[in-house]
């Protein structure tokens, strides 16, 4: 199971990028995906994170700014982000709680990180 993100890059204060991260390999099935972020010496947060069934939790730093979706039939999530500031600058990862068809329990398997920059 690879989970791989894409969508980071540099983007001034106000503005807006999509993050997409799409799960792939032997997977039967997929409950809980979501988004963390890490800033420069700072620990990993939890930024977002959505069921199979679309009940969604988000941080309160990033309420009414970002959206997560997902789209199970791509086994993908989703990460809409509006009104940037400074202070989102970070390396996002996205994870998914996953059953593979390997071994038949639930894992956590993570993305390899995308950089969001925000500056002017």
């Amino acid at each position: 199971v690879q989970l791989q993100a894409s969508g980071g890059g540099l983007v001034q204060p106000g503005g807006s990028l999509r993050l997409s991260c799409a799960a792939s390999g032997s997977i039967l099935r997929i409950n809980v995906m979501g988004w963390y972020r890490q800033a420069p010496g700072k620990q990993r947060e939890l930024v977002a994170g959505i069921t199979s069934g679309g009940i969604t939790n988000s941080a309160d730093s990033v309420k009414g700014r970002f959206t997560i979706s997902r789209d199970n039939a791509k086994n993908t999530v989703y990460l809409q982000m509006n009104s940037l500031k400074p202070e989102d600058t970070a390396v996002y990862y996205c994870n998914g709680d996953i059953v593979s068809t390997k071994d038949r329990s639930w894992a956590r398997y993570w993305g390899q990180g995308t950089q969001v920059t925000v500056s002017s």
